[in-house]
């Protein structure tokens, strides 16, 4: 793609986002804030970032392992997957996507080399759309290359996934956004914006890991929604609010650790 037509798509994904999400975030707000609320630069530019440079470097890396497990997996196994009803196809990998996303985002919080780099989305202090974006492009390759894991394994055409991986990625920005809406019983089916904020409360193991459903933190115990919104977001620690102040850090060493507990459950429910 020319440096026009990234410039040109990245204004027109900015745009689109912001057309969809800001009326909502206004008639359904969990917190009252304004729209250009505290650090909105700091997440616009690891939105432009994300879109300008660090995209290439992670599609890049995804594709180099496609490649190697493809030639791991074999042929026969990857045509019987890919000769099944698109519908089965999805359960599927919607299964072992959320199982997996799960457990490499609660290792996420567990292990301290992979939390210097988590702990990056997690400094934000506001959540909205914007918000969502605020991601160390490493942690990016680890999240994403999860996600994805077991279409690359088992075979699944991507093309017939594709309307589900854009909805992923829709999703992942909507449970960060400035909304809470009643869903009712859905809830238990489909993650929400509360669900995921509670997750960005400024214990470590808050709980909620899930993606997409709160199907597996229901099953394995660290499903958590009070009633209300958290009396706030991000991280304990101080930490760097530029945009290459986040990027550096998770390489100078500096962080908190793991407290040494048996489980990361989080705590009770008020």
């Amino acid at each position: 793609m020319s440096p026009v037509a990234l410039l040109l798509s990245t204004g027109a994904s900015l745009l689109f986002l912001a057309l969809m999400f800001i009326p909502l975030e206004r008639a359904f707000p969990a917190r009252r804030q304004p729209i250009l609320r505290p650090a909105w630069r700091t997440d616009l530019a690891f939105f432009l970032g994300q879109y300008l440079l660090w995209s290439g470097l992670v599609l890049g890396v995804l594709s180099y392992f496609r490649e190697a497990l493809t030639s791991v997996v074999p042929a026969w196994f990857r045509a019987a997957v890919a000769e099944q009803p698109w519908w089965l196809q999805a359960i599927e990998v919607v299964l072992l996507s959320d199982l997996l996303i799960y457990w490499g985002h609660r290792l996420q919080h567990r292990v301290d080399f992979l939390w210097r780099f988590h702990a990056v989305h997690h400094s934000a202090e506001h959540l909205d759309w914007l918000a969502a974006h605020r991601e160390h492009p490493l942690d990016s390759v680890y999240t994403i290359g999860l996600i994805n894991l077991p279409a690359f394994v088992l075979g699944f055409p991507l093309e017939t996934l594709a309307g589900f991986l854009a909805f992923r990625g829709l999703w992942a920005i909507y449970i960060h956004s400035n909304v809470r809406l009643p869903t009712g019983p859905l809830r238990w089916l489909l993650g929400a914006p509360e669900l995921h904020h509670w997750h960005h409360a400024r214990e470590r193991f808050a709980g909620n890991y899930a993606n997409v459903s709160p199907l597996m933190d229901l099953l394995f115990g660290t499903y958590r929604c009070p009633a209300e919104e958290p009396a706030a977001l991000g991280l304990t620690e101080p930490y760097p609010q530029s945009y290459l102040g986040q990027l550096s850090r998770p390489f100078s060493g500096r962080g908190s650790r793991a407290e040494p507990t048996a489980s990361d459950q989080p705590p009770a429910a008020p």
